[in-house]
């Protein structure tokens, strides 16, 4: 771990540093974990509710932080599992399919007035929306974030051998869709 995480860490454990200790991790961390969390949710509103979930949560419980991942990656771990609670929370209200949710994001994505992606930014991101939920997110954070598998096994609590075969099926499975869609 980094030595500006591990002072951030500490004067966030302490009572009469903590505001401002929280106020920088936000400052430090949000522009990042808000793309993060939009290519799970592909919608800027609920992003944006997602994220101030996923700070309150951190907030919550920053005293039982044990240090055994880096801050980065325990956010990151916040912040995905926040993303899903809430997809799968749409999905419930939604009555939709707890196992399809690639129309509804879809939907998002072509309603979001923040997205401004071309005809082939669209058919990339219907590729990725038609790919199973662990797939989507493992192809997000390693195509788009260029994380390295050991950090995504690291938040997805994942081997890093089965994080390669979701990402080489969910690319093969994208070629193909793109392939076959012209």
């Amino acid at each position: 771990m980094e030595n500006d995480d591990r002072e951030l860490i500490s004067e966030l454990k302490q009572e009469n540093t903590r505001d401002l200790a929280f106020h920088r991790l936000v400052k430090l961390y949000q522009e990042r974990l808000y793309w993060h969390i939009r290519k799970i949710l592909l919608n800027h509103e609920d992003t944006d509710d997602v994220l101030q979930n996923t700070f309150i949560k951190v907030w919550k419980s920053i005293g039982n932080f044990r240090e055994e991942s880096s801050l980065y990656t325990w956010l990151y771990r916040i912040a995905t599992n926040e993303s899903i609670t809430f997809l799968n929370s749409k999905k419930r209200r939604n009555l939709l399919p707890l196992n399809d949710v690639s129309d509804y994001l879809m939907e998002n994505l072509t309603s979001d007035p923040y997205f401004d992606g071309d005809k082939l930014q669209m058919k990339l991101q219907h590729a990725i929306l038609k790919l199973p939920e662990k797939q989507r997110i493992v192809f997000n954070m390693k195509y788009f974030d260029e994380m390295k598998y050991e950090d995504i096994s690291k938040i997805l609590d994942t081997s890093v051998g089965a994080l390669k075969a979701s990402y080489h099926h969910a690319t093969k499975k994208i070629e193909e869709y793109i392939k076959n869609s012209d």
